[in-house]
């Protein structure tokens, strides 16, 4: 696939939902700074907080979106920077997969995404190992972002901090951070997100007023969690038996203890 720079209709701006992972309890310590950054759309980007990313250490991006969203925007801003990338789609069509959770429903509510997490981990846990592999090898800082940097992006987040032994309840909190930021996230990748599900009958607008009315629910996340306890002898079960090894946790560990 082709990946072009951002088409010049969209409207850049800073991301609205980026966050350093470092400081989060893990076995042994705390995740540094600097190691790994989750974020919403970075394709989104403007020029200016893109390059203050590459000065203060970003080398590396993680693109967890669809094909259909990276036809839209491209790499961004990013792709005149001295920027690895690396795509790695967790989901074949956002349009599909919203649709799913939403069943019947003309509009989208977070509380009921445990199903979509179970399924993302199970049924993408190669794609996860291989941007977990990513994450251990790059030198710099990586940043790994979906649409919103709340779905894909939180399943990466979660797998990556069980891999380096981080408590439930810490994976939890790191997810419901994301729900002070709703709204400007909302707003901000609504130019690509928005007509992408439309084609599937749902309406973004109704999320986000629905979104401004209810409390971000750790529902999601703390489900998708139980069930890998409840269901592996191993959490990392799933991952481990599409290429997990001892080996990528314990380099992993070493290049989040710095």
């Amino acid at each position: 696939m082709t990946v072009i720079d951002t088409s010049p209709e969209l409207d850049l701006s800073p991301p609205a939902n980026l966050r350093d992972l470092g400081g989060i309890a893990v076995d042994g310590g705390t995740v540094r700074p600097g190691f790994a950054i989750r974020a919403d759309d970075l394709s989104l980007t403007d020029p200016a907080s893109a390059q203050q990313l590459v000065a203060e250490g970003l080398t590396t991006i993680i693109d967890l979106r669809s094909g259909d969203e990276v036809a839209v925007t491209g790499r961004g801003p990013f792709g005149s920077l001295p920027v690895t990338y690396h795509h790695v789609p967790l989901l074949t069509s956002i349009g599909h997969a919203t649709q799913a959770v939403a069943g019947g429903s003309m509009t989208i509510d977070q509380s009921q995404f445990e199903s979509l997490y179970i399924r993302l981990v199970e049924g993408s846990a190669a794609h996860i190992v291989t941007a977990l592999g990513v994450l251990a090898y790059s030198p710099g800082t990586v940043a790994f972002h979906c649409a919103a940097g709340q779905d894909r992006t939180g399943v990466l987040a979660a797998s990556l901090l069980l891999a380096l032994g981080a408590d439930p309840e810490a994976i939890v909190a790191d997810y419901v951070a994301t729900g002070r930021n709703s709204a400007a996230v909302m707003a901000r990748t609504r130019q690509v997100v928005g007509p992408l599900i439309a084609r599937y009958g749902l309406d973004l607008d109704e999320a986000a007023q629905q979104a401004a009315r209810a409390e971000f629910s750790p529902a999601p996340m703390r489900g998708m969690l139980a069930h890998l306890t409840e269901s592996y002898a191993d959490p990392l079960q799933p991952l481990r038996e599409a290429g997990l090894t001892d080996g990528l946790v314990q380099r992993l560990r070493e290049r989040a203890a710095g």
